[in-house]
């Protein structure tokens, strides 16, 4: 008698489909933490491109204005003074008074339409901006300390219509007054300009510390270092209006005046002294980009700002969810949770090092801690996951055999 011969014909069958449902949980086990790590790599590359790209300066977005006077700035378009601007010594702490003809190239946008910085001290005195339809006065002054703090003023609605406008600022130790197309907009006496706040190197079209690129046209600048009159500003408008340019130019205490009518070239020259032409480079720039800049000086209380924010947690989001499944995955790795978040600091402070050298983008360190929020938020997102499919399916379990139990 052959006693190594089964003659039950359904053994074999039963071995040979667990074995095949062994070998099944075996190839299972290997090909998903292979596609984890596939997913991972695709993840972790999309947020770098999204980070870093164009991973060049790109070309300045500048160009003539075809008829008339002006030139048109493009998504990353800027130009700069040649040298610095200078107030007379004898009136640094007098009035001044800025003059500005533009038109915004969308209503609802944000950005720096000119700015005057310091490289020796790395401050930037004053800075004109856009925030959806409002203008922006912002002025950093300094205590005997060095202390920088910042004062700023909202006018609102100038930009409200598409159309060109010129806006005048003009200000005395006593108050600030703003004018649009030669009507009164604001008056401020808790925001005061000096001469000594309009000197510095001359940025347009962004910011020189950091990317606040603005769009638009402009078609005429001047700087003087007195106090504009209610009745002068409403003169100086019909001249810009009219194009009788050279009358403002020869005007009492100009420091600067631009008129934007070269029509090619890459020089817009200064009526008044040709050491501070504003010169149009080749490529986009930021002047003096900033390196890790601090959250409470990156702080702006406009939409971008908002978005910005919003966009880098959930853009690590995707990096915490599948790095942790795929870490938790690695039965070496017992502390999932905390390598994705120390990786997502990683890959942030790579990024916003790397971004230190790309005009297009800010290095910052809010950056760093919204992106690490988003990384442990997409972790904690999976380990929930994970232990709610954990319970559903124990309670099917339990389920199922009571069930079988009862059959039986």
């Amino acid at each position: 008698m052959n006693l190594t011969k089964s003659h039950d014909p359904q053994l074999p069958g039963v071995a040979t489909a667990g074995s095949e449902g062994y070998c099944s949980a075996v190839r299972g086990a290997k090909i998903q933490p292979m596609f984890l790590r596939a997913l991972c790599c695709f993840v972790l590359l999309g947020i770098l491109v999204a980070g870093l790209w164009p991973f060049h300066a790109p070309k300045n977005e500048i160009t003539w204005v075809n008829q008339g006077s002006g030139l048109l700035f493009g998504k990353y378009g800027s130009i700069v003074s040649a040298g610095p601007i200078k107030a007379d010594p004898l009136r640094r702490d007098s009035s001044c008074s800025l003059e500005i003809w533009l038109e915004p190239r969308r209503v609802h946008s944000s950005g720096t339409i000119l700015a005057l910085y310091w490289p020796e001290s790395g401050v930037v005195p004053f800075a004109l901006r856009q925030s959806l339809g409002d203008l922006v006065l912002q002025r950093t002054s300094q205590d005997q300390l060095h202390h920088a703090g910042k004062v700023k003023i909202y006018v609102d609605d100038v930009f409200t219509h598409q159309k060109p406008v010129l806006v005048t600022i003009s200000s005395s130790q006593a108050r600030t007054t703003v004018y649009a197309d030669g009507a009164l907009v604001k008056k401020s006496v808790n925001f005061r300009l000096s001469s000594q706040d309009l000197t510095g190197q001359l940025i347009v079209g962004n910011s020189p510390i950091r990317t606040d690129d603005w769009s638009g046209q402009l078609r005429g600048l001047a700087i003087y270092d007195r106090e504009l009159t209610a009745d002068e500003v409403s003169q100086h408008f019909g001249h810009w209006t009219n194009n009788e340019h050279l009358d403002l130019a020869r005007s009492q205490g100009a420091v600067a005046f631009y008129l934007f009518n070269e029509g090619n070239g890459n020089i817009v020259h200064n009526q008044v002294d040709s050491a501070t032409d504003l010169l149009i480079p080749e490529r986009f720039f930021v002047l003096h980009e900033q390196f890790l800049e601090r959250p409470w000086d990156e702080f702006r209380q406009d939409w971008n700002y908002c978005k910005d924010f919003g966009i880098n947690i959930a853009g690590f989001i995707p990096l915490g969810f599948f790095f942790c499944a795929y870490f938790s995955s690695v039965r070496t790795n017992s502390r999932a949770v905390e390598g994705t978040i120390a990786l997502g600091f990683a890959v942030s402070l790579t990024i916003e090092v790397l971004q230190a050298f790309l005009p297009t983008r800010d290095s910052g360190m809010t950056d760093l801690f919204t992106n690490t929020f988003g990384t442990a938020l997409g972790a904690l997102l999976y380990g929930w996951r994970r232990k709610h499919y954990s319970s559903m399916k124990w309670t099917s379990s339990l389920f199922f055999q009571g069930s079988v139990a009862g059959e039986i």
